[in-house]
């Protein structure tokens, strides 16, 4: 079995150190469990904070943020995809999300194809889009990497399965306004929009889907909806942290990925 712990939480705008020490402390919750692998939400160490992406990106190895979990990684023996941070290179910045291995070391970064760009989205105008598909060989499987509005796109997914992922992770900064936010028949709406997409990509690539979320409101304008997941490849609800903050924490069984895709070999298909 594989020991998998989705962080969600709403993150302090802009305080980088204050939102390290949330990671690390609802981590520190299960130190005593096998953790296989951590995920972390988009923007998890800022929040959706313009400022901070446009005046305080970290460098390309991910500064002193992806240092920071890369030491929290070797402390705690465990691999994390670092959600996203904003990567500067050659003066364009970049949503990029890191996968770090038990020993600290980065193995494999990702940088945002599918950026947001509609109903009233402007990342686009601040973002370069990535473009190049990518996994991570890990010490327990392969993951695929995606983030957010990725999961808008069924062909992502399609070809990270094709190149032999078993998991397809997923940081997530999954917003709405406000005021549909505020309103409990809209919200149960929006998640459960969500909770679909990600029932239908596990579904359609016999794959489990982790995605981590962050929850709560984001700024004056959107919130995010929580519902952090793990889905799998039947479309089982595994694991879902609902709107609560904190680690939320879950075992799998990487031979149902292999079992279904022997009898049903999707990823060799088309």
């Amino acid at each position: 079995m594989t020991g998998v712990l989705n962080i969600q939480f709403n993150p302090s705008l802009g305080d980088k150190e204050a939102n390290l020490r949330k990671v690390e402390g609802y981590l520190k919750n299960f130190a005593n469990k096998t953790l296989d692998l951590v995920v972390l939400p988009e923007f998890f160490s800022t929040g959706i904070n313009h400022d901070s992406f446009i005046n305080h990106p970290e460098p390309e190895n991910g500064g002193k943020v992806i240092k920071r979990v890369s030491e929290i990684a070797n402390q705690y023996n465990t691999n994390i995809v670092a959600g996203t941070v904003i990567e500067k290179s050659e003066d364009k910045l970049y949503n990029t999300c890191f996968v770090i291995n038990r020993n600290g070391n980065i193995v494999e970064k990702y940088r945002k194809i599918h950026l947001y760009n509609y109903m009233g989205g402007t990342e686009g105008e601040r973002i370069t889009p990535g473009n190049e598909i990518k996994t991570a060989t890990l010490d327990f499987g392969k993951i695929g990497l995606g983030i957010c509005y990725d999961i808008r796109y069924p062909l992502h997914y399609k070809e990270l399965a094709k190149s032999g992922a078993d998991i397809i992770v997923l940081p997530t900064a999954w917003v709405v306004p406000n005021e549909v936010y505020r309103d409990n028949i809209a919200l149960k709406t929006a998640q459960e929009m969500w909770i679909a997409m990600n029932r239908t990509r596990a579904f359609d690539n016999l794959v489990y889907i982790i995605s981590c979320n962050q929850t709560g409101k984001s700024n004056d304008n959107v919130s995010c909806i929580g519902n952090s997941l793990v889905i799998s490849p039947t479309t089982e609800v595994v694991s879902n942290s609902k709107n609560e903050q904190g680690g939320f924490y879950c075992e799998i069984d990487l031979n149902i990925v292999k079992f279904y895709n022997s009898i049903y070999p999707i990823s060799q298909i088309d």
